[in-house]
């Protein structure tokens, strides 16, 4: 009564075709990076070629410190660059960050915030992204330890940017 050869006929030249499809990919070395460069608009092409220094905020637009600075300028900061202020030593490397986490828990012990100097508030170990980082890679460390903001920097350690959670799921890649 129903002959159902046809629709199993289709699926099994489905998969035929699929697993010889892989099997070519896999014989040529066909990578994901290479599905990237022939397809960049789509969601796998970003997030495989979307780099830290494509999304990051730079020049002017970094929330730095020094560590001399009083908790009065951090608050500045933390209100007006989404809620990280990067203290960078003499260097020109990240010598720590405050956040406004930070800034919650300091006024819950403190009466006085203002005066108080970053360098006794800040993380001195911060989890750092690097300009030639992925986007994906950075959003997957941002999630594993509840992070927003990083500070960013490049090869020689040198602070050049701070990437965002946000710009990142802008730019596609989380």
């Amino acid at each position: 009564m129903l002959d159902l050869a046809p629709t199993t006929s289709t699926t099994v030249a489905l998969a035929l075709g699929d697993a010889l499809a892989v099997a070519l990919l896999e014989e040529k070395g066909f990578r994901s990076e290479d599905f990237a460069a022939l397809h960049p608009g789509g969601a796998l092409g970003r997030r495989l070629l979307t780099q830290v220094r494509d999304v990051m905020v730079t020049g002017d637009l970094i929330p730095v410190l020094t560590p001399s600075a009083t908790m009065r300028q951090a608050v500045v900061q933390l209100a007006e660059r989404r809620g990280i202020a990067v203290i960078r030593s003499d260097d020109g490397r990240v010598a720590g960050v405050v956040t406004s986490g930070d800034l919650t828990r300091l006024m819950e012990r403190e009466d006085n915030v203002m005066p108080i100097p970053v360098s006794t508030v800040m993380t001195t170990n911060p989890r750092i992204a690097h300009d030639d980082e992925l986007g994906s890679a950075v959003v997957y460390r941002m999630e594993q330890h509840g992070i927003i903001s990083m500070p960013v920097v490049d090869e020689n350690e040198t602070l050049v940017g701070v990437i965002h959670l946000h710009d990142l799921m802008r730019a596609g890649v989380a």
